[in-house]
Formats: structure tokens, C-alpha cells, sequence
């Protein structure tokens, strides 16, 4: 009877330990935008293979330096890979930002509208947000001529593919120098086909069925090889870090849906 017991007694906390428990489920994906746990990222959308295939765009898809064909966007708050790449970093540099217990100035050319709500969560980021047509930005201005800004203004600024929308893209970029803090940094990102060995541009390509065709988009006026990319920052006068999934770590990647061709431009002053 003891023995009858003694066994019944051990079973049931085995039964406790192993069973009187809610499942924890790890799901497979994060989005550090919006900070969800996802079962999925969403593949980029068939428009655009549409239109590749009806432009016969001439590059592969498959060069692209940033891009996640398969896992592009979140399900919840639509954040791209890249702009999960810029979250990563950014909660990064805001970590140690913080303990300094100052505010810094934050410049967003062409925000993103989950990623904008992301950097204002910070309470130590002054935030403003600029674009030339874009409606809800606090100024409306032309990237090559940053005029309403004092130079040296900005800690921090976000530049994320705009300057393949921009003729002067050596002019933006040294507006951006420009404005820049000291010690201060910026991401700068662009469209990148790692076959090409130099920036690839053409005046005469203005029609829409050109631009998708070279440029991967009808509002393109040029789509950029790493090399040309790299000397245009240079030539501004930049410091350049490219951070790659050396420097966030191969699992970072896969959590996030970070492609492991990604690269983050991170340039100073």
C-alpha cells in the first residue's frame, strides 16, 4: 500500500512538472519594427515580378545587395527587410544613447510610416521628418538644397532609397554631410545590383518602359553598383562602416528575415 503510494505520489508531479503547463510556442520570425513575433514575412509582391518580366528588366533579381524576395514585408505593420535592418541598428546605437542622458536631433528624409512611430518611441530622439512631396512631413524640401537647416544640425539622419530618385545625387548626398553633426551618423541606402561594376545611368532612358527596364522602377533615373555607391560617400567626404551579417551575426539575420547579401551604409562626419 505504501509502495502504491509512494508511486502515485511521483506521478503526480511528474504530471505537474511536465503537463500543468501552458505551451510556450517561439515562434519563428520578429519583427523589431513593430517588435511582433510572426509565424511569416510576407514575399515582395508579384507587381513588381510583373512588371520585371513585362519591362524585361535586365538584371537578376537575385544580385540585389538589400533584399529579401521572400520574406519582405511584415505581416502586421508592413516594414520592409531594410527598414528592420535600420530598427536592429538603431535600437543598437539607441541603447548606448540613452545612458548618456542627452537628446539628439534626428533627421528622416522620406519616412517610412512604421518606422517613423519606431525612432519616435525613443523619448531622447527629437524627431523631424523631411520630403519634397510627401504631405504629412514636418518640411517640405528639396534634398539638394536643405536650405531651412543650419549645418551641423543633426545627430542622427535616415536617407533610405531616395537618391536613385534624385539627378544630383552628388549634391543630395554633400547636403547631407552638410547638415550633419560632428561625431554625428547617418544611414544612407540605395538600390544595388552587385553585378554591376559601376553606377548605371543613362539621360536618354526617360521613358517608363526604360526606366523599369534598367532601373527596376518608372520613377528611377539610375540604379547603383557597389562601387559607385561606395566612392560617391567617399568623395563626400564620409567615414563608411558596411555592416553585414558579420557584424549582426548570421541568427539576427534569420530572426529578422534579413538577407544574408544585406548591407547597412552607415556613414560619419
Amino acid at each position: 500500500m505504501k509502495i502504491k503510494t509512494r508511486i502515485q505520489t511521483k506521478l503526480k508531479k511528474v504530471i505537474k512538472k511536465y503537463f500543468n503547463k501552458t505551451p510556450i510556442v517561439e515562434l519563428p520570425v520578429h519583427c523589431p519594427v513593430c517588435r511582433n513575433d510572426v509565424s511569416h514575412f510576407d514575399r515582395l509582391s508579384d507587381y513588381y515580378l510583373m512588371e520585371f518580366d513585362k519591362y524585361q528588366y535586365v538584371h537578376s533579381i537575385f544580385r540585389a545587395e538589400t533584399l529579401n524576395l521572400f520574406s519582405y514585408s511584415c505581416p502586421i505593420c508592413c516594414a520592409s527587410d531594410r527598414d528592420r535592418l535600420y530598427a536592429l541598428y538603431l535600437e543598437q546605437r539607441f541603447a548606448n544613447m540613452i545612458k548618456m542622458g542627452d537628446s539628439y536631433q534626428f533627421l528622416d528624409i522620406a519616412p517610412a510610416v512604421h518606422l517613423k512611430k519606431f525612432i519616435k518611441s525613443f523619448p531622447f530622439i527629437k524627431y523631424r521628418s523631411m520630403d519634397l512631396y510627401m504631405e504629412d512631413v514636418d518640411d517640405k524640401m528639396d534634398i539638394t538644397n536643405m536650405d531651412l537647416y543650419e549645418s551641423n544640425m543633426f545627430d542622427i539622419i535616415l536617407c533610405s532609397h531616395v537618391l536613385e530618385h534624385i539627378q544630383e545625387d552628388k549634391k543630395a548626398i554633400s547636403e547631407i554631410y552638410r547638415v550633419l553633426k560632428p561625431n554625428g551618423f547617418a544611414i544612407i541606402m540605395v538600390p544595388i545590383i552587385l553585378e554591376l561594376e559601376s553606377d548605371l545611368e543613362n539621360p536618354k532612358w526617360t521613358s517608363v518602359e526604360d526606366r523599369w527596364r534598367y532601373y527596376g522602377q518608372d520613377d528611377h533615373v539610375r540604379i547603383y553598383s557597389k562601387p559607385g555607391f561606395v566612392n560617391k560617400l567617399n568623395d563626400a567626404g564620409f567615414k563608411l562602416q558596411q555592416l553585414g551579417v558579420d557584424y549582426f551575426g548570421a541568427d539576427v539575420f534569420s530572426k529578422n528575415g534579413i538577407h544574408h547579401r544585406s548591407v547597412l551604409y552607415v556613414v560619419e562626419k
